[in-house]
């Protein structure tokens, strides 16, 4: 297994440990993913699944693909980043993908993704996955957030169209709740939850939040 092909693994492995050991001066994301998504509705208006395509910074895109092999300079093909973007999705998995969907408040889980592959588009890595729920949700309201608990990695959506309903019932609606940015209340509850050791969620005021109704 080449270096770049072990980067993200080793760096996602670095999360907990991380998260344990971090202080309050230096909570702060060492890898930035633009996102987008999609979340999938079958013939009969239950949620199949949620699609995703995020794009990593380019300092972490330089890095990842340093020692894979291409025919052409500069240009990579999906099939040459097939390992890189098979171990993406085996070191995501011990993290839940970073996407958390409730109903009532109840985590619902999903099965092992789909449809995964890298591309590299504007100098940048784009990870493209699908996460097909276990069981197709049927409810009036759906909640999906996007982050990492540690805060190790930061979520920001796409600026244009970042969340899209495919197959979705008409009378479906959706609200997207942007992060705070680290707002002095948020940040102050956030140092203080670092003091005291509690820093497994640090993370989750910087999620991203869809609230889907579907009446």
């Amino acid at each position: 297994m080449t270096r770049s092909v072990r980067f993200l693994a080793d760096v996602l492995a670095a999360v907990v440990g991380l998260a344990i050991c971090l202080s309050p001066a230096i909570a702060h994301p060492h890898v930035w993913v633009t996102a987008a998504s999609e979340l999938i509705y079958g013939p009969n208006g239950s949620v199949t699944a949620i699609r995703h395509a995020w794009t990593f910074d380019d300092m972490f895109s330089t890095y990842a693909l340093q020692g894979i092999v291409t025919k052409k300079k500069g240009v990579y093909t999906r099939e040459e980043l097939a390992p890189l973007a098979q171990t993406n999705v085996d070191s995501l998995k011990e993290y839940g993908f970073f996407t958390y969907a409730k109903v009532d408040g109840k985590k619902q889980p999903f099965l092992p993704p789909t449809d995964y592959f890298l591309e590299y588009k504007d100098a940048a890595l784009v990870l493209h996955f699908t996460l097909p729920f276990k069981t197709p949700i049927q409810t009036r309201e759906l909640v999906v957030e996007i982050f990492d608990p540690s805060y190790f990695v930061d979520f920001a959506l796409q600026k244009q169209n970042p969340i899209r309903l495919v197959g979705a019932p008409a009378a479906c609606t959706m609200a997207i709740e942007l992060p705070n940015d680290g707002s002095a209340g948020a940040q102050k509850l956030g140092e203080a939850n670092f003091l005291n050791g509690n820093n497994s969620n640090y993370g989750a005021m910087f999620a991203n939040k869809i609230t889907i109704d579907c009446p």
